[in-house]
């Protein structure tokens, strides 16, 4: 898959898929083009006078977000509820970020097949 593919695929495929297990290149390549987006619809809605732009795409991806961010903890064989664990403040945050950056659980877990073995 391209670099944007990855980010479509959240978009179009997974949108609200809160089952299975996401990859870290699933997730961070989703991550790094959202966030790039971000900066760009931002910039755009400076120029055009429309700030409410930024937060209409926010708004608009905010649930793939946090779809993948499910995902990718299913993949490393945790609950997709370590996510409130960035409810902490600083120390979650960061805890979190370790979490997304750990390998997943190679072969089958609890929340489905290893995506490395099915891709």
């Amino acid at each position: 898959m391209g670099f944007f593919d990855w980010y479509v695929s959240c978009i179009k495929d997974h949108y609200v898929d809160f089952e299975g297990r996401a990859r870290r290149q699933e997730y961070w390549m989703f991550t790094l083009v959202n966030i790039l987006a971000a900066i760009v619809v931002g910039v755009i809605g400076v120029i055009i006078h429309l700030r409410m732009l930024g937060s209409l795409y926010s708004l608009a991806v905010l649930l793939p977000g946090i779809a993948v961010t499910v995902r990718r903890l299913h993949d490393t064989d945790r609950s997709g509820w370590w996510i409130l664990i960035s409810l902490i403040p600083l120390i979650g945050a960061i805890w979190l970020l370790v979490l997304m950056v750990l390998e997943g659980t190679q072969g089958s877990n609890q929340y489905g097949p290893d995506p490395k073995q099915a891709g």
